[in-house]
């Protein structure tokens, strides 16, 4: 069996009873978690044994809250309030740990679904996203990590151009690929708005309903988005479904053509604001 899961954040004890629901083994399934492994919840380090402990059987997606533990770790950015991850930090093995992070990928595609942790520009294809992934996850794997890191905070360049070169280039796909929810039809993501899709700016979609994005009709999974909750389309999976807020952690089995999806409920870990 195949499983896509959504944002764990942090919350091992849910991870652990879903885990036991899907019935999953580690020597006959496999597992996608779409980033946001960490932070917010209660037990950071307990999800990071727990996933690595896994081995091949697992693949687990960088998103936006696991490059700020790495930011935070290399000393780039402070803690902010709410965050939640000094167990890894603390950890007497932070290395081991920091370091099987940096190794995580930004996209994957399992049994036929392009996996995210947030978007795909309409410029890319399932082809261009795998491989423009790829270059960053070798920077962030590589001994450029933290001079990466103390250029990745921004938001420009404000749209995609195959010429973009260097930290610039490596930016926009970490952009696109970890914090992106809306996106304009020429390519530009807005990363503020985070309501529910009907929360588009003005001359925005929600970046999967962008007309004539070039990775149409590929099956897409994504997770980052707790206010849009579970969407279950044909060809489209959005699996952030609050677990951090007291909503649902989300798996999806996909494999064999069968989808089932199974939930288990989550206490609140914190608050809308806080």
């Amino acid at each position: 069996m195949i499983h896509l899961i959504g944002d764990v954040q942090g919350c091992d004890e849910a991870l652990a009873r879903l885990l036991a629901d899907i019935g999953f083994s580690p020597s006959r399934d496999r597992l996608v978690l779409l980033g946001d492994l960490v932070n917010r919840g209660p037990d950071s380090l307990g999800v990071l044994r727990r996933m690595a402990s896994l081995g091949a059987a697992a693949t687990c997606l960088l998103g936006n809250h696991d490059l700020h533990l790495l930011a935070v770790a290399q000393g780039v950015r402070p803690l902010k309030r709410g965050d939640t991850f000094g167990d890894v930090l603390a950890a007497p093995d932070r290395a081991h740990w920091l370091d099987w992070l940096r190794r995580q990928p930004l996209a994957h595609q399992e049994a036929g679904w392009l996996c995210v942790h947030a978007g795909v520009v309409p410029q890319w294809d399932a082809a261009q996203t795998l491989a423009l992934a790829a270059e960053v996850q070798a920077l962030v794997a590589g001994p450029g990590l933290p001079g990466f890191l103390q250029v990745m905070y921004s938001d420009e360049p404000a749209r995609w151009s195959d010429a973009l070169q260097g930290h610039e280039r490596a930016r926009f796909i970490v952009n696109a690929l970890t914090r992106m929810r809306f996106c304009s039809a020429d390519g530009r993501p807005d990363f503020k708005a985070k309501e529910g899709s009907e929360g588009a700016p003005p001359g925005y979609h929600p970046w999967f309903e962008v007309p004539g994005r070039r990775s149409a009709g590929q099956p897409m999974a994504f997770g980052h988005w707790s206010m849009l909750g579970l969407v279950n389309r044909p060809d489209l999976l959005a699996l952030d479904t609050g677990c951090v807020w007291g909503g649902a952690l989300t798996a999806v089995r996909v494999d064999g053509g069968r989808r089932e999806v199974q939930q288990v409920t989550c206490a609140q870990q914190q608050k809308p604001g806080r």
